[in-house]
């Protein structure tokens, strides 16, 4: 049977996360419902990567099996602003305003938009005067912050392997094991900005990141400190308590896409 990866960006502010849940509203329901509307018939939608309540993506897939062909005014799968099937349109135009549907992807019948995906890359938004602009886009945070210590120990991050103390706690993986390809701040547009980008992301893991540095940065711990925090496998010992609002998925990246 056909596969299909369709490519979504969102505002995650209204929803529950991503994946289906009973009586809460989320990314995936909503997809499903439109898509079963659009072309008259049920889709199972299995996702990339999972977002929590909250929390936003410039991108993002899933994958689903089609018994038909979709998309038939395409050429590659990758049209211009100027020329969308008219399925993309009539799709988008029964999504609620904090979803669109950017593409509809024909890719090989086992190709999986979780486990083909070779990475992922996430940004963690900070703003440190008031701005109603970003309440919902990033954290507001007005209080003194040492970058050069936040980017002292995002450096650390890149030379560990083991995330136990950065996952939330009843996580359901075989292992803690991630590699980073990149952990570093920046500023960007009056933005604190966490850029990290890795093979895998463990539950929590990018809050439970941000919220520990920025102990570092504000000087109630030492980066040194930090250091055992990560290398006590041990995740009381870290801080998730940055909102969701900040984080946004960046990209999922993929060799054949």
């Amino acid at each position: 049977m056909p596969r299909y990866f369709i490519e979504v960006s969102y505002n995650g502010a209204r929803y529950s996360g991503l994946q289906v849940q009973r009586n809460a509203r989320t990314i995936q329901s909503a997809l499903e419902e439109a898509l079963e509307v659009c072309f008259r018939k049920e889709f199972s939608l299995t996702g990339a990567s999972r977002t929590d309540a909250g929390v936003h993506a410039l991108q993002n897939y899933f994958h689903f099996d089609c018994d038909e062909e979709l998309m038939p005014e395409a050429n590659d799968g990758r049209n211009n602003a100027g020329n969308r099937p008219k399925q993309l349109y009539s799709l988008n135009s029964l999504l609620p305003w904090d979803i669109v549907v950017r593409n509809i992807i024909k890719v090989k019948n086992d190709a999986h938009s979780r486990f083909d995906a070779t990475s992922r890359e996430y940004q963690y938004r900070i703003y440190q005067s008031k701005d109603p602009f970003l309440r919902d886009r990033a954290f507001f945070y007005p209080y003194r912050i040492d970058v050069n210590q936040l980017k002292e120990a995002a450096a650390i991050i890149l030379n560990a392997n083991d995330f136990t103390s950065f996952s939330k706690r009843n996580t359901q993986v075989n292992n803690f094991t991630c590699s980073l390809k990149q952990s570093e701040w920046a500023c960007s547009n009056e933005l604190l900005v966490y850029n990290v980008k890795g093979n895998r992301f463990l539950r929590g893991m990018v809050r439970g990141l941000v919220g520990t540095m920025l102990r570092v940065g504000s000087g109630k711990i030492s980066v040194s400190k930090f250091k055992e925090i990560i290398e006590s496998k041990d995740c009381g010992n870290a801080d998730f308590s940055v909102p969701p609002q900040g984080l946004f998925l960046i990209s999922v990246n993929y060799t054949f896409i």
